[in-house]
């Protein structure tokens, strides 16, 4: 009996393309497992990748988009569970969208021919780079190019660091802050010393305006209030009279002829007359008190307006004082600001600058002590990632190995150099007991994967080592590898079979197949050989009917299915030969997943 797949933790269950180079609309129905598609050179297995390309993030090519309708459009539906699904469906929630109640969310890619590009997540309007971030959590795409990433040395060290696992990435995070500070320190320094002449100078002019300022010592809000306490001044007359007068309406004064009657008089009148019918009409009650309340509120006012007319003076001097002071305060404004605020501002901002222009002896002691600290260590976090690398890359190269072995190389072994850094003339150093590294952000290894095909061979760089199929075989078993370490759990393999043939194509096959116990895989082959270990097996067709050649893609089962590995077996999906070897081929594929 087949052994079936695990529950992946995120599964693309479909995927829709519509618009997209030859392929007009077709919708793929994808399984966890391993999902193959295949199809005659030219039909648009590319078509498929890309079109994941564009669901998750990637690049949009106005080029690939159909004339007609002028649009490409590229739907998908995902499936999260476990810890993965708490993740993403967080960082989906905070972004707006939703997610389906059973763990699905809808995303969508539109790119039109003039270029332009739309995303939506969960039903929402979304920046594209979110498709990405998707993206990052759950799809990785392995094709060809990938294949020619891995050849650079930046690439190929950080593929040793995600082997060695999350402690090691953690004490690498650790040396890049260092790293990072150690640096800054270092460039203060250096900026210090060489523009000691124009710092010192920059330094003077600020001292200047700050002594100004400071012998002013203008505060905040300063300008607002003088210019309402100069109103009050030039008009104290107007203001007095004013107050005066209404004063004596309120409650009379030593002006008023004895039978003129005031507010007060004239509301205790009123409450009076009400109180003594209130006996007749009890409402008469209510409104008499709200008539004292009123006599109240007029006897306060009165109050308040005999304070404020012993608080006016017309006091000619203090008049001459404030213009004095604003005419100061303008001088400030007119050098540094638009206003109070501002000169103050702008003041906080000089002492601010002057403690970054110091240049004292002190100061660049201070500083030197603190570089040759962080540079001890940045020394000292670099040799302990470079044990933990040397450690990663004998676990690293002998696990690649083992899978080698499997993979029709038995005698191939994949060996991992970590080598010091060399340093360049402009390069940043450091000394660890006694010997000079060079050091960068990554710290102060180079990594290598080089290749020995068989004993008695050379150990080379895989760039002049490995053939096209040995590239292929490596890129599958280091994948392999890192799938065991954890990673994203939907894989995409566009032809990284290429140049492989034989006993290593059936080999690729099964590798895959393990795989996809653990993980969803989707595999763009022309390989019968892998092919015949699909779970699902997916056939991209063209149709040259009609005035333009489109495609679609269809499952493929049973009989059908075996003609289209004769196809790819012989170009004869007819040949009752060729369908007899296919069958024969997934019989063996069927017993090797068992």
């Amino acid at each position: 009996m087949s052994v079936g797949p695990v529950t992946v933790c995120a599964v693309l269950e479909e995927l829709r393309i519509t618009g997209l180079g030859v392929i007009d609309d077709t919708t793929l129905k994808l399984t966890t497992g391993m999902n193959v598609i295949t199809g005659e050179t030219g039909a648009g297995k590319t078509m498929v990748v890309t079109g994941l390309g564009l669901l998750f993030g990637g690049r949009a090519d106005a080029g690939r988009v159909r004339a007609d309708p002028g649009r490409a459009v590229v739907e998908g539906r995902l499936r999260l569970r476990g810890t993965l699904a708490d993740t993403v469906q967080t960082r989906i929630t905070e972004a707006g969208a939703e997610v389906d109640d059973d763990g699905s969310v809808l995303l969508s890619r539109t790119v039109t021919i003039e270029g332009r590009s739309r995303a939506h997540v969960g039903g929402r309007s979304m920046p594209v780079a979110m498709l990405g971030e998707v993206g990052e959590q759950v799809l990785a795409v392995h094709g060809q190019s990938d294949q020619l990433r891995l050849l650079r040395p930046a690439e190929q060290r950080g593929a040793l660091d995600r082997f060695a696992g999350p402690e090691h990435e953690k004490l690498l995070e650790t040396y890049r802050e260092a790293f990072g500070r150690w640096r800054q320190v270092v460039d203060d320094l250096a900026d210090r010393r060489r523009n000691a002449r124009a710092r010192s100078q920059e330094a003077d002019l600020l001292k200047l305006g700050l002594d100004e300022i400071n012998r002013v010592d203008p505060q905040p809000g300063e300008d607002d209030e003088l210019r309402t306490e100069v109103q009050r001044l030039e008009h104290a007359e107007g203001l007095r009279v004013a107050a005066a007068t209404a004063a004596q309406a309120l409650a009379g004064g030593v002006e008023t002829a004895d039978d003129t009657l005031d507010a007060t008089q004239l509301l205790g009148t009123a409450r009076r007359t009400l109180e003594a019918q209130s006996s007749v009409d009890p409402s008469l009650s209510d409104l008499a008190q709200r008539i004292e309340e009123a006599a109240t509120l007029v006897g306060d006012v009165s109050a308040e307006l005999s304070a404020y007319l012993s608080s006016l003076d017309a006091d000619p001097a203090r008049l001459e004082q404030i213009y004095e002071r604003r005419a100061v305060l303008r001088g400030l404004t007119r050098k540094y600001a638009d206003d109070v605020e501002g000169v103050i501002a702008w003041a906080d901002n000089a002492r601010s600058r002057l403690a970054a222009l110091d240049t004292s002896d002190e100061l660049l002691e201070e500083l030197d002590k603190e570089r040759q600290r962080l540079a001890a260590q940045v020394g000292e976090l670099a040799v302990r990632l470079t044990t933990a690398r040397a450690e990663a890359a004998t676990r690293f190269s002998e696990a690649v190995s083992v899978e080698l072995a499997g993979l029709a190389m038995p005698h191939a072994r994949v060996e991992v150099a970590v080598l010091p850094r060399p340093a360049g003339k402009d390069d940043p150093t450091v000394t660890v007991d006694g010997a000079e590294l060079g050091v960068g952000p990554d710290g102060a290894d180079e990594v290598e994967l080089r290749l020995r095909a068989h004993p008695g061979a050379p150990s080379l760089p895989l760039q002049k080592g490995a053939s096209g199929g040995e590239l292929s075989r490596v890129m599958l078993a280091i994948e392999v590898v890192f799938a065991g370490a954890g990673g994203p759990p939907t894989l995409v393999f566009d032809e990284v079979d290429a140049g492989v043939g034989g006993t290593a194509a059936v080999e690729i096959g099964r590798r895959l197949a393990r795989l996809a116990r653990t993980h969803q895989v989707l595999v763009v082959t022309h390989l019968p050989q892998v092919a015949a270990f699909a779970d699902r097996h997916l056939v991209v067709a063209k149709d040259t009917g009609g005035a333009i050649t489109t495609s679609g893609v269809r499952i493929v089962e049973e009989t059908e299915r075996a003609r289209e590995l004769a196809r790819m077996l012989a170009g004869l999906p007819d040949s009752d030969l060729g369908i007899a070897h296919a069958e024969e081929l997934l019989a063996v594929a069927a017993r090797e997943k068992r």
